[in-house]
C-alpha cells in the first residue's frame, strides 16, 4: 500500500472524528454575542482546516521520521528535533484553538494556553529555523554528501548479500 493511501486511512477518520467532538470537548465560552450568519461558513472552514492538519499531524508523527532521516542523514538529533517540532506544529493547532473557544476571557486560563501552545510554537519555530541553517551547514561543508554516500555503499553493500 502506498505512503498516501496509508496517510488518508489515518488523516479522514482523525479529522471526521476531531471536528465531530470539538464543541463537545471545548464547548464555546458564553461571552457575548455568538457568530453571526455570515462568519459560520468560515468557522467552519478553520474548524475543518484545524482537525485535518491533526489528522495529517498524526499521520507525520507515524510515517515521517525515516523521511527526515533522509533529509538529515548526518544528524539523528537534528532529524529528531525536525520530526518533534514539525510533529508539535502539526497535531497542537486543534486543542490550541478549542481551548481558546472555550476559555473565554479568563485571564489565567489564557495564561495556560499560552504557556502549553504559544511557547512550544515559538521554539518550534526556532528549533526549524536552526535545522535549516544548520543542514545548510552540512551541505556546504561536504557532510550531507558524505554521509550520502556511505549510506548508499551500505545500501549496495546489503543488496550483494
Amino acid at each position: 500500500m502506498k505512503t498516501r493511501t496509508k496517510v488518508a486511512i489515518i488523516t479522514v477518520p482523525v479529522a471526521v472524528v476531531a471536528f465531530l467532538l470539538n464543541p463537545i470537548l471545548f464547548p464555546p465560552a458564553q461571552v457575548g454575542a455568538g457568530p453571526t450568519s455570515a462568519q459560520l461558513p468560515f468557522l467552519i472552514f478553520l474548524g475543518v482546516g484545524d482537525a485535518v492538519l491533526l489528522g495529517l499531524g498524526i499521520s507525520f508523527l507515524i510515517f515521517g521520521y525515516p523521511l527526515l532521516r533522509k533529509v538529515s542523514p548526518d544528524s539523528r538529533a537534528r532529524a529528531w528535533a525536525m520530526y518533534l517540532s514539525i510533529g508539535y506544529l502539526m497535531v497542537s493547532w486543534w486543542p490550541h484553538l478549542g481551548m481558546h473557544a472555550s476559555n473565554g476571557t479568563d485571564i489565567g486560563g489564557l495564561l495556560v494556553i499560552d504557556f502549553v501552545f504559544h511557547l512550544p510554537l515559538e521554539v518550534a519555530g526556532a528549533v526549524l529555523a536552526y535545522c535549516a541553517y544548520s543542514l545548510f551547514r552540512s551541505w556546504r561543508g561536504g557532510k550531507l554528501t558524505a554521509a550520502i554516500q556511505a549510506e548508499d555503499e551500505a545500501l549496495a553493500g546489503e543488496a550483494v548479500r
